[in-house]
């Protein structure tokens, strides 16, 4: 790619993105681009700007992405309960393409000729990435620096840093014990002891809750409202996706809910060990079934739950872009039309409890019907016989036909 000009880099500001940055300027004698999007990581974006403009970088990009985050890309996948292999809310997974497509934003308002980002050539990331640049710029040329170069460990990235005078942070006492990455959905751990699948992780590790041992002893009760699938008010305040997600994150974390240690089938081949602190989208999810199971059709919230693992897997893998999850959101969209009204919870040391769910308009849960008393003819229990042997014909014929 020696006709690379300008280039556009996904920065943090962090040593690995000023690594790069000054290996991009050198191996490919082009001008770089920094982008650094804020999405609620919960640390300051803005001194990415001071290292990037201390490297000599004229266009800098800083941005708040957080509402366009929760907005666009969260509560439509909360919208079809996402939960990748039963447990992983896909936090990290999410985040992704929002940060791909800004990148193609960016290259095509600064004539950049590439993108670039800091993901190794050992995780999902890197497809992630990838596979949203191209499906929304086929012709973009990538650059994956941790695949071409030959710095393999932290002290020979050290090593580059003092020899182009990269400014880094002060080295800490020994090795950083994890790899994490956050975003207002949630907060990831790998690496360091996790790597044993075996070791519970110390409880130091955990940043946005409290273990349930420690939370408090008294229960505390939310009530969200829903209008079309997505989460619009908590105790009848009105507020917006991303202030929603930070709110929960706080109350549900107070509770010690959302902690998870789970070994996960990367796309790339091996199994890795994680561990997640996802407070609010586990309420969110939690609230938002209970409202589906009183406002849904049964066979269409059947259909959802057999699409769920497959539209979970383009996620996870990459495929936000695809036009089979695109035409699964369709789908899923249809079906949030009737998804409006309160879901009632109690939080309680690590649990979430689903204490009462309404819908004025939207409910199709009929007390006359259900109701063990007295139901006046709404229903007449003689019809479930016919019902019943009709179901029952197909087995009665098998049974016949081995006697």
């Amino acid at each position: 790619m020696t006709d690379i000009r300008k280039v556009v880099l996904a920065y943090s500001g962090g040593l690995d993105t000023s690594i790069i940055l000054r290996w991009l300027e050198e191996q490919y004698e082009c001008e770089v681009v920094t982008f650094t999007a804020d999405l609620g990581q919960g640390e300051e974006v803005e001194p990415a700007r001071a290292k990037a403009q201390q490297m000599g970088v004229k266009e800098i990009y800083i941005e708040d992405l957080r509402e366009e985050f929760v907005r666009d890309f969260v509560y439509p996948m909360f919208r079809c309960n996402t939960i990748y292999e039963g447990e992983y809310l896909l936090g990290t997974s999410i985040a992704r393409p929002l940060i791909a497509k800004r990148l193609i934003e960016i290259a095509r308002e600064t004539g950049a000729d590439a993108i670039s980002h800091g993901a190794t050539g050992k995780g999902n990331d890197q497809v992630r990435f990838e596979l949203g640049a191209y499906a929304l710029n086929p012709d973009i040329k990538i650059i994956a620096p941790w695949r071409e170069w030959e710095l393999s460990s932290r002290e020979s990235l050290m090593a580059y840093a003092e020899k182009h005078g990269i400014p880094v942070e002060q080295k800490r006492k020994g090795k950083s014990p994890y790899s994490m990455d956050a975003n207002l959905l949630h907060i990831s751990y790998e690496g360091g002891p996790l790597e044993d699948p075996w070791a519970e992780p110390e409880d130091e590790m955990w940043k946005w809750s409290v273990s349930p041992e420690q939370a408090p002893d008294e229960a505390e009760y939310i009530e969200l409202g829903f209008e079309n699938g997505d989460a619009v008010s908590l105790d009848s305040e009105k507020l917006s996706p991303a202030t929603m997600l930070k709110s929960l994150n706080e109350r549900a974390g107070h509770h010690g809910i959302g902690r998870l240690d789970i070994v996960e089938n990367r796309y790339v081949g091996m199994k890795s060990r994680g561990c997640y602190e996802t407070p609010g989208g586990t309420v969110l999810l939690k609230a938002h079934r209970a409202l589906e199971s009183i406002t849904l059709d049964r066979e269409l919230a059947h259909l959802k739950d057999d699409l769920m693992p497959r539209y979970a897997t383009l996620i996870y893998n990459g495929y936000w872009w695809s036009p089979e999850r695109l035409a699964i959101q369709a789908l899923v969209d249809q079906s949030q039309k009737s998804v409006t009204g309160e879901v009632r919870l109690k939080l309680y040391k690590g649990s979430i409890s689903v204490v009462g769910r309404k819908s004025e308009k939207e409910s199709l849960f009929s007390e006359e019907i259900a109701t063990f008393e007295d139901d006046q003819g709404a229903y007449d229990q003689k019809d479930a016989e016919g019902f019943i042997k009709l179901n029952a014909l197909r087995l009665r014929i098998q049974a016949q036909a081995k006697k």
